[in-house]
């Protein structure tokens, strides 16, 4: 069975759309978001959940377009197992979203159960896993959570369940989550899977947002959740690379290559001293861009 490393797969944008509304789902597929998230857990009511689940189970893709990941409900809901069921099921869908994940456990438990799900349908695919990190005890678990990689392809940031367990408000200063995400995103790069960030809790493309937009790109983020398809050119733009950056990136890397070829060691680019460091941070520049 082969694995696909959603972590390596370009993606900047990920829309969250409800589940049991095709025309949502179809309109969040030509959004261009890089990646559509389709969720059966709090978009969708307790008593809707069976219906939302059968009716993504009988939807009919269409040809192309974006990675598609669907969010399960969590460990010990009545409606988990049957959620993971039916996102195996589905040749398009490449990885589920977990919430409320808190252990290296819990991530076992949805592989095992994965595991037999594709031996049933006979899927050649592994369904990749992104743990969806919202509670105090997911945060103090980050280390756990990552030690063992195995289907994991991203972490991602739960603002409004995070705020609801540290009892914090939902529209706290940005900088109040500063310790939250760089705990993110040092655990994943180190893990090598992709660090997401959560959605802005609003549905504007507006200054603020695209404020909240530029910081976590700076903030080492490959990519970040949006509730409305107005916010993915906002995203896609915040975590593109300008052209001066990609410019930079190749002057690095070409005469990085041209010392070497001549035997020397140091390079300077711009006025700077240029260094592997630097090579390493280039290089991802332009494979953010195909390059």
């Amino acid at each position: 069975m082969s694995v696909v490393n959603v972590a390596h797969v370009t993606r900047r944008s990920a829309l969250c759309v409800p589940a049991g509304d095709d025309r949502k789902l179809t309109k969040a597929l030509e959004s261009g978001a890089d990646e559509v998230v389709i969720d059966l857990e709090d978009a969708v009511a307790y008593d809707d959940k069976d219906r939302a689940r059968a009716q993504l189970a009988t939807f009919v893709w269409p040809a192309g377009g974006p990675q598609v990941a669907v969010r399960v409900n969590a460990i010990g809901t009545p409606w988990c197992h049957r959620d993971l069921e039916v996102a195996a099921s589905i040749t398009r869908v490449s990885s589920v979203v977990l919430p409320k994940v808190e252990s290296r456990a819990d991530l076992g438990f949805v592989e095992r159960l994965l595991a037999g799900l594709e031996a049933e349908v006979g899927r050649t695919e592994e369904v990749g896993v992104q743990a969806l990190v919202e509670t105090a005890a997911g945060v103090v678990a980050l280390a756990d959570i990552v030690s063992d990689v195995r289907r994991l392809t991203a972490v991602i940031v739960g603002y409004a369940d995070l705020a609801a367990s540290l009892g914090r408000a939902r529209d706290i200063e940005p900088a109040a989550w500063r310790a939250v995400q760089d705990a993110i995103v040092l655990h994943s790069r180190a893990a090598q899977v992709a660090a997401i960030d959560g959605p802005f809790l609003g549905v504007a493309d507006d200054e603020t947002f695209r404020a909240a937009v530029a910081d976590a790109a700076a903030l080492g983020f490959d990519a970040k959740w949006v509730i409305h398809p107005r916010q993915v050119a906002g995203v896609n733009d915040g975590f593109t690379p300008s052209e001066a950056q990609v410019d930079h990136a190749r002057r690095v890397l070409g005469t990085l290559e041209d010392e070497a070829t001549a035997g020397r060691g140091a390079a300077v680019v711009d006025g700077a001293l240029v260094d592997e460091a630097m090579a390493r941070a280039a290089r991802q520049i332009l494979a953010k861009v195909g390059q």
